[in-house]
């Protein structure tokens, strides 16, 4: 990641979780970058943008905000929670499968299971768009995209929750999964300038 935000007088359980984000394995198709946090939800906040990029092509975007208030929050069931955000085009003829949305949902659901990573009170949404270019838009044509919201209570290492929040980046860009016993390499730095 090329810009690192400033933690100063962050407490070390935050400290170490946001050393965990920073050193995720994650594939060489996902660009990481640190941006500024939302500053009202709690009182410590690392926000982290990604794009999945192949051959010069994004596939996909999102966002992913470790958020901790180390008093606790009854809705977090817990101290610490992640927030997500992943949104990719996928096939027009794909929005019409009433069953998308939960397939959207299993992916993170599977992506967190297969990094290892524990989680509590899960939640979100699933959406999918279609959008027809009218006019000056005309030669844009159809375009479908799906959108997936997400937010859980992590435990254990968070390297493992942001792994598992690229995999779900990459599997709603439409990347086939990394073939077993093949480990993603540490996150590439920024293509951005």
């Amino acid at each position: 990641m090329a810009a690192r935000m400033e933690l100063g007088g962050s407490p070390q359980e935050f400290l170490l979780a946001v050393e965990q984000l920073r050193s995720a394995r994650v594939r060489p198709e996902v660009a990481l970058e640190e941006m500024p946090a939302p500053q009202r939800i709690a009182p410590f906040a690392l926000a982290v943008t990604a794009d999945v990029v192949v051959n010069g092509d994004e596939l996909g975007t999102g966002r992913l905000v470790l958020l901790h208030d180390p008093a606790g929050n009854d809705a977090w069931q817990g101290t610490f929670r992640c927030v997500a955000f992943a949104r990719a085009e996928i096939e027009p003829d794909m929005i019409t499968d009433p069953l998308l949305p939960a397939v959207g949902w299993s992916w993170l659901s599977d992506a967190l299971l297969a990094s290892d990573a524990s989680f509590t009170a899960a939640s979100g949404t699933v959406t999918t768009v279609m959008s027809e270019g009218f006019g000056g838009m005309a030669e844009d044509g159809s375009k479908a995209e799906i959108e997936i919201r997400a937010s859980w209570t992590p435990a254990g290492d968070i390297g493992h929750h942001a792994q598992a929040w690229a995999e779900l980046l990459c599997t709603a860009a439409g990347l086939p999964p990394l073939p077993h016993g093949v480990v993603p390499m540490p996150g590439r730095r920024s293509r951005r300038s």
